[in-house]
């Protein structure tokens, strides 16, 4: 089996890929770290560059993990796009990291974790970064 984890380069992000490698140790399963940018966005901040992929592999080859980074682009359904993921990999288990988000925010503008969480037809780990 294999854990997506879903990565931005984020103290949540980062989280994130430290729960998943830790349970791809535990359950002896290869890890995809899912940095998904918005297809169509001309400058995406949330982008990996490949020194920050590269750092990425290092942290899970010094965990003893099999990694792979994968950026599939997505439109405005990331939770199909890990779907389609979770389908094409015949993942278990899907890591995200979660940030402190208003009411208000999340009804404005919605909360693709929240729909990850709801939509998602493996389980779902989530954690916040440390304080």
């Amino acid at each position: 089996m294999t854990i997506l984890v879903g990565y931005l380069p984020t103290p949540e992000g980062s989280a994130a890929v430290d729960a998943g490698l830790r349970e791809g140790v535990l359950r002896g399963e290869r890890v995809i770290i899912v940095n998904s940018p918005r297809r169509g966005a001309p400058v995406d901040e949330h982008k990996i560059d490949d020194a920050a992929g590269a750092e990425l592999l290092r942290r899970a080859r010094e965990a003893g993990v099999d990694a792979e980074i994968r950026q599939p682009l997505h439109d405005d359904d990331l939770p199909e796009t890990f779907e389609q993921l979770v389908r094409e990999t015949g993942a278990g288990l899907i890591v995200i990291g979660l940030r402190h988000r208003s009411l208000v925010g999340k009804f404005i503008l919605g909360s693709e974790a929240q729909r990850i969480l709801m939509e998602a037809s493996v389980p779902v780990l989530t954690v916040k970064a440390e304080l």
